[in-house]
């Protein structure tokens, strides 16, 4: 008989073999779900959280833990966590937990700053903060290098990095009244605002850095010039007075405007970051190309009170230079002191005539003797320099560059450097020195010798007056009596009709009148003896030379 299929019994010489089944009770699996989805959990927020940084600043205002958030355009991306104090206590550190898709603000170059209510040159921002209150503000970096630590601003900044424009570099001597935020003016419209400035590296002078915002960027070429716009330029010219001003905005936090000359062929429009030289005024700023400047010494044996640095050089009129140093110093052989006067001139502001000079005297303006040469012959055909009056109302001098071929001729010495340009004295001290001069004459005249014998003349003229009325004119007189009455006599004889007695007649009232005029004449000698010497003055009465009237 075989054992069946089912017979589970071990064989003849084999162990008996146990197998067990795993069970797990129904209690467990609720812990264990609940693990599982609190891992999956923290590995999601893990996942989701954004990095850590810290910003310093110099002062906590405005910053609470847990409670100050971070924004950019005005859309949460972060908040503080934490505020302490540096190691050093001289500034103060914020912790900040930026979210997952914040995390490009981790640039290298990204800026952070406090949002609080602030007036400044751009005018009046963080207004909203008033009921909010403060919060981080944000710009996000371009740098592709990362970085956990920055150095938060104390001013927010005036352009963002996402603000489509360009940004341009100008050299200045000195800033102003110029200030981040002070507004750039394209044809007296505002366009673009300083951002940044610093001075030079060897501090002799001031970079400014501008934005100009698209479209308006495209009108910054290769020849624009910049001037300083701030405040008002005042001129007093010929013209009467001139006043300008780009707006009352520049009065207050100064301004910065920029065109290009009128005439500025195949101009083409200027790469970001280029940099340019900021004007004083817009007159300078677009004068012609000054090009390659002259320095030249004047000798002024006079005074040059109204002369001051800056004062305009002409060349026949035309500016082109200024004065640069006015110094005194002293002749120990003349025992004086006179004026030392260093100018600086472009000849190429002179233009079409600086062209054709060069052409025809075959000139090259880079060699230095050369140009020392050519001073020396203008020199010798007269040119010479003067100190006149350029305003009658501030009496303010300038110099003036003209031939004088009558001028003294003076030995030009090619060796001196910098080359020295022989000075005539001004227009005023000429004037004076001509009107000295005829006082000098006035003064040697012998005025005491001449009153001496004009006075022992009118002596001698008064005694031959007074005999010529006390013995002379008295037989005048007497004489003409007695031919009155021989003509009387005559008259009577004659016919009343006969033409004879009417010529008659008229030679008596000649008589007559003769012998009043020389009775006047008398009276007024003796009364003004000096008009033999002088003549009758023409406001004097006139004689009565008429006869009387007959009956």
């Amino acid at each position: 008989m075989q054992p069946s299929a089912t017979d589970k019994s071990p064989a003849p010489g084999q162990a008996p073999i146990k197998t067990r089944r795993f069970s797990v009770s129904l209690v467990w699996i609720v812990p264990i779900v609940a693990v599982l989805v609190g891992i999956s959990l923290v590995v999601h927020n893990l996942m989701q959280e954004g990095p850590s940084i810290t910003v310093t600043f110099k002062t906590g205002s405005g910053l609470t833990a847990n409670k100050t958030e971070v924004k950019y355009r005005n859309v949460v991306i972060g908040e503080v966590t934490d505020v302490e104090l540096s190691g050093d206590q001289k500034s103060v550190i914020a912790t900040i937990k930026l979210a997952k898709q914040a995390e490009t603000f981790t640039r290298e170059d990204s800026q952070f700053w406090v949002v609080r209510p602030r007036i400044g040159a751009g005018g009046v921002s963080g207004i909203d903060t008033l009921l909010s209150g403060d919060y981080i503000g944000a710009d996000i970096g371009q740098s592709n290098s990362r970085s956990r630590h920055f150095k938060g601003l104390e001013n927010p900044p005036p352009i963002t990095y996402g603000e489509p424009g360009k940004r341009f570099n100008l050299h200045t001597d000195d800033l102003g009244s110029l200030d981040i935020g002070s507004p750039v003016y394209y044809r007296k419209i505002p366009v673009g605002q300083v951002v940044a400035y610093a001075l030079d590296a060897d501090g002799k002078g001031v970079n400014i850095e501008v934005f100009i915002h698209a479209p308006n960027d495209a009108y910054v070429t290769q020849n624009t010039r910049f001037w300083n716009a701030s405040g008002v330029d005042v001129n007093v010219g010929a013209n009467g007075f001139a006043v300008k001003t780009e707006s009352l905005s520049t009065l207050l936090v100064g301004g910065i405007a920029f065109r290009a000359p009128e005439y500025s062929p195949n101009d083409v429009a200027a790469a970001e970051e280029s940099r340019f030289d900021l004007f004083d005024d817009q007159q300078t700023a677009l004068a012609p190309p000054a090009g390659k400047a002259q320095y030249l010494v004047l000798r002024f044996d006079q005074a040059l009170r109204g002369l001051k640095v800056g004062a305009p050089v002409e060349f026949l009129g035309i500016e082109f230079g200024r004065v640069v140093g006015i110094n005194l110093d002293y002749d120990e052989k003349k025992r004086s002191f006179p004026v030392n006067v260093g100018i600086l001139i472009y000849p190429q502001r002179l233009g079409q005539a600086h062209v054709k000079m060069l052409k025809v005297l075959n000139h090259n303006p880079d060699d230095e003797a050369a140009a020392v040469r050519l001073i020396g012959t203008f020199i010798d055909n007269g040119l010479r320099a003067q100190a006149r009056n350029g305003n009658l109302l501030t009496g303010q001098l300038y110099i003036s560059l003209d031939f004088y071929p009558k001028a003294e001729r003076v030995v030009f010495d090619p060796t001196a450097r910098p080359p020295s340009i022989p000075t005539i004295p001004g227009s005023l001290e000429q004037l004076q020195e001509k009107l000295q001069a005829m006082v000098d004459k006035i003064n040697k005249l012998p005025v005491e010798r001449i009153a001496g014998n004009l006075d022992s003349n009118l002596v001698e003229l008064r005694k031959g007056l007074t005999q010529f009325n006390a013995k002379t004119l008295p037989g005048v007189s007497t004489t003409l009596a007695d031919v009155s009455k021989t003509l009387q006599s005559a008259t009577s004889t004659l016919a009343e009709d006969s033409p004879q007695r009417e010529q008659l007649t008229q030679t008596l009232d000649e008589l007559g009148r003769m012998s009043r005029s020389l009775r006047e004449l008398s009276d007024y000698l003796g009364r003004h003896p000096e008009s033999l010497i002088r003549g009758r003055p023409d406001n004097a009465a006139p004689l009565d030379l008429k006869a009387p009237p007959r009956n």
